[in-house]
């Protein structure tokens, strides 16, 4: 009885720990910009599809400023 009931809470952990991993359930398309301080657009990469741990991601970083007075940034729809 105590084997089957050992069994029983192993799979519902299983179970769980498997469901936890899913995306968060949101998608966004991304992608990164170049721009002059004064927000004029010098060049943009090719839009990407990002969900979950990679969306939280790009969006938690900071605008880059690079020495020749450029901007990185990302921008998501």
């Amino acid at each position: 009885m105590k084997r089957k009931f050992a069994i029983a809470i192993s799979f519902i952990l299983i179970t769980l720990t498997f469901n936890s991993c899913e995306p968060l359930g949101t998608c966004k398309v991304c992608r990164q910009v170049t721009s002059e301080m004064n927000g004029t657009v010098i060049s943009e990469d090719p839009e990407a599809e990002y969900c979950g741990a990679e969306l939280v991601a790009i969006e938690a970083k900071a605008d880059v400023i690079l020495p020749n007075n450029t901007r990185l940034s990302w921008k998501c729809r």
